[in-house]
């Protein structure tokens, strides 16, 4: 009886111990199991934090003042750009007055410091063909041949003959070297501006070449620049070298107008304009409309004035218009 007893107190002692430690697994088990949910937990906290706070930082951009969204844009420049040239071609009309250079030198700059008229058409023309032909020579060769590199490489191909060809044939009169400095800061900001533009922020889709608009508009930009070319060849051919004296131009549109010259090269940036279909390339188009449309004007009344004989039926700019 006391065997029994004795292992009957053995097999509860035995189980008791038993019972505990499978207490002691089930909360070890229980711990362990909690520290892998607050685990989970907080790493799925961590992924909701993150979520938001991008969610957070796009709602703040989008919440952005509209002038602090347009600064940090990259077309900003652009429309700056613009707005200036607009701005420019504006205030010429508005003053009413040619540049004083060429037949309005001696009115306007009597007494200005001057430089000799080849020298300073390169100098001036140069930047509007340097600054597009080195964003072009920057780019991967796999960008050439797309729309907007030979649009930027037509308007390259205008200030190439400006530069190398224009300025050393010219038989103009000195030039005042203040208008040389504005002319200079002129070109380098729209030749930055046209090449910036069409490298960096213009895309246009891969049939923009059998487009109407790109069609027409090189079409127009290669007659004007033909027009500007001939027109300039006959004015040229009115002096002889080292002379200052001024004949009444025939040929060529200079037939209908005083400023045959000044059309061709408005037609060619309304060309560019319409090819490009671009704010920057517009609003150099309204700018050399006002700039070159008020000093046709004012050559059409120079000659009116100083030649008795000058054709009556002659216009300003425009054939039977203006």
């Amino acid at each position: 009886m006391a065997i029994s007893d004795r292992e009957e107190s053995q097999k509860l002692q035995h189980q008791r111990l038993m019972g505990e430690e499978q207490i002691f697994e089930g909360q070890l088990e229980g711990e362990n199991s909690g520290r892998l949910w607050r685990g989970a937990d907080a790493r799925a906290k961590a992924r909701i934090w993150a979520k938001g706070r991008a969610q957070d930082t796009k709602l703040a951009r989008e919440s952005l003042h509209p002038l602090s969204a347009w600064l940090l844009s990259e077309e900003s420049p652009v429309l700056a750009g613009s707005a200036t040239l607009a701005a420019l071609g504006a205030l010429v009309l508005c003053l009413a007055e040619p540049a004083g250079y060429g037949k309005y030198t001696e009115s306007r700059m009597p007494v200005a410091t001057r430089l000799s008229a080849r020298a300073a058409w390169f100098l001036q023309e140069l930047p509007s063909f340097a600054v597009p032909a080195g964003i072009l020579a920057g780019q991967p060769r796999s960008l050439f041949g797309q729309p907007a590199t030979v649009l930027l490489g037509l308007f390259c191909a205008h200030y190439f003959h400006r530069t190398f060809v224009y300025s050393l044939l010219t038989r103009g009169r000195p030039f005042p070297v203040v208008f040389l400095f504005r002319g200079f800061v002129f070109c380098m900001g729209n030749g930055l501006l046209q090449g910036y533009y069409l490298v960096y922020c213009a895309e246009y889709p891969a049939e923009w070449y059998t487009d109407i608009r790109f069609s027409l508009g090189v079409f127009l930009f290669i007659l004007g620049m033909g027009i500007n070319i001939h027109s300039d060849y006959i004015l040229r051919q009115l002096r002889k070298p080292g002379e200052i004296i001024y004949r009444i131009p025939q040929g060529g549109l200079f037939t209908y107008v005083s400023g045959a010259n000044f059309l061709g090269e408005i037609i060619e940036w309304i060309g560019y304009a319409l090819a490009t279909w671009s704010l920057p390339a517009l609003a150099f188009a309204f700018f050399s409309l006002c700039f070159l449309g008020l000093r046709a004007f004012h050559h059409h009344r120079f000659y009116l004035k100083m030649f008795e004989d000058y054709p009556k039926s002659r216009k300003a700019l425009i054939p039977v218009i203006f």
